[in-house]
C-alpha cells in the first residue's frame, strides 16, 4: 500500500467536498428564498389585489432566518457533543473503561493503546470496552486528542490476534491525530442544522398553523427546500466519511508497517457478516465514528460514512482479497479467546 500516496488522496478529495458543504448551504438559502418568493407569489392574488411587490427586508429576512436554523443548530448539536468528551460518548453508546488487572485481553488492549500513542505522538486516550457486542468492531471519539477514548467491542478482543489489534487501533488513532473525530461531530452538527429547516416548514404545515393559506403553502415549500438539504449534506457527509476512513486506513499501515493488522480485521469482519454475526446498530448521526457500518437498511446503502469492505482491503494489499475464515468454534462462541 502506498500510505503517503493514499493519504494526499483522501485529503484532497476531504477539501473538495468541504467546499461542496458550502456550495450546499448556499444552495438551500437560495431556495428558501424561492420557495418562500412562490408562496408570497401564490397567495398575492387571494389576499392582495394588483402588481406583485414584496414586503421590505424580504430577501434579508429569509437569508438570516435559514442561517440562523443552519448555524444555530450546527452550533447546538455541535456544543452538546463535544461537551461530553470522548469517554462520556463512548460510554452512552454502551462502552464501560477497560479492567486490565482482572482480564488478560483487556490488559493487552490498554497495553496496544499505551504503545501506539507514544508511537503517533499522541496524548494516552482512554481505553473503553463493549463487552456485550460480539461482532468485531471499533470508535474513536473526543473533541480534542487530550480528551480522546478508544473503543473496542467483546469480538475484537477475542477473535484478533495481537497484530490485528494493533491495526484496529492504529486505524483509530488515525481519526485522532487526522482530527476526524472533531471534523465528523462538526459535520453532524451541520447536517442538524440543515434538518432544522426542514422542521421549520413542518412546523408551518400543521393543521393548527393553517390560519393563513400563505403559511401553508411556505410550510410544504420549506419541508421540500430543507429535506433536499438535508438529503445533499447527510450525502456529503458521508462522502467526508469514507475519504477520512481510507486515510485512517493508510495510517494505521503507516505506523505499524503491517498490511495484514488491518487487513485482517476487515478480512475477519468480512467473514463475521458472512456469518450473520449480529451487530448492535447505532443510529445515523453516529455511524461515522465506527470503524466498520453496521446501519440496516436501503437507505444506509446510498449513505453509508464507510467505504465497501472489499474496496478497503483491495486497497490495503493492492488486490481483492477474500474474508479470513475465523476458526468454526469462534463464531458465536464467547468462550473462547486468542492471543
Amino acid at each position: 500500500m502506498r500510505f503517503f500516496e493514499s493519504q494526499r488522496e483522501a485529503r484532497a478529495r476531504t477539501a473538495r467536498l468541504l467546499l461542496a458543504f458550502a456550495l450546499t448551504v448556499a444552495l438551500l438559502v437560495l431556495a428558501v428564498n424561492a420557495a418562500l418568493a412562490l408562496a408570497w407569489y401564490l397567495s398575492w392574488g387571494l389576499w392582495f389585489p394588483g402588481p406583485l411587490t414584496f414586503p421590505r427586508h424580504f430577501w434579508a429576512v429569509n437569508t438570516g432566518v435559514t442561517l440562523l436554523f443552519v448555524l444555530g443548530g450546527w452550533w447546538v448539536e455541535t456544543s452538546s457533543l463535544a461537551h461530553e468528551g470522548g469517554a462520556r460518548l463512548a460510554e452512552r453508546l454502551g462502552a464501560r473503561p477497560a479492567q486490565p488487572s482482572g482480564r488478560p485481553e483487556e490488559r493487552r488492549f490498554v497495553n496496544i493503546v499505551d504503545e501506539l500513542a507514544i508511537a503517533a505522538g499522541l496524548p494516552r486516550p482512554a481505553a473503553m470496552v463493549l463487552a456485550r457486542e460480539e461482532a468485531i468492531n471499533a470508535f474513536a471519539a473526543g473533541w480534542q486528542p487530550e480528551q480522546a477514548a478508544v473503543a473496542v467491542t467483546r469480538g475484537a478482543l477475542e477473535h484478533l490476534t495481537r497484530e490485528e489489534l494493533q491495526g484496529m487501533v492504529a486505524h483509530e488513532l488515525g481519526h485522532i491525530g487526522e482530527g476526524d473525530t472533531r471534523l465528523n461531530l462538526r459535520l453532524a452538527g451541520m447536517v442538524f442544522g440543515l434538518e432544522c429547516v426542514y422542521r421549520l416548514g413542518q412546523r408551518l404545515w400543521q393543521p393548527g398553523e393553517r390560519g393563513h393559506h400563505v403559511w401553508a403553502i411556505a410550510g410544504l415549500l420549506l419541508m421540500t427546500a430543507g429535506w433536499l438539504g438535508w438529503l445533499a449534506g447527510h450525502a456529503l457527509q458521508a462522502a467526508v466519511s469514507r475519504q477520512r476512513e481510507y486515510l485512517a486506513d493508510a495510517r494505521a499501515v503507516q505506523w505499524t508497517r503491517s498490511r495484514d493488522g488491518l487487513g485482517g480485521v476487515l478480512r475477519k469482519v468480512m467473514a463475521q457478516r458472512e456469518a450473520h454475526v449480529a451487530a448492535r446498530a447505532v443510529g445515523s448521526p453516529l455511524q461515522h465514528l465506527l470503524l466498520v457500518g453496521n446501519e440496516p437498511g436501503q437507505l444506509a446503502h446510498w449513505l453509508d460514512a464507510h467505504p465497501p469492505l472489499a474496496e478497503r482491503v483491495r486497497r490495503i494489499y493492492g488486490r481483492p482479497m477474500g474474508p479470513l475464515p475465523l476458526p468454526q468454534a469462534t463464531l458465536g462462541d464467547p468462550t473462547v479467546t486468542h492471543s
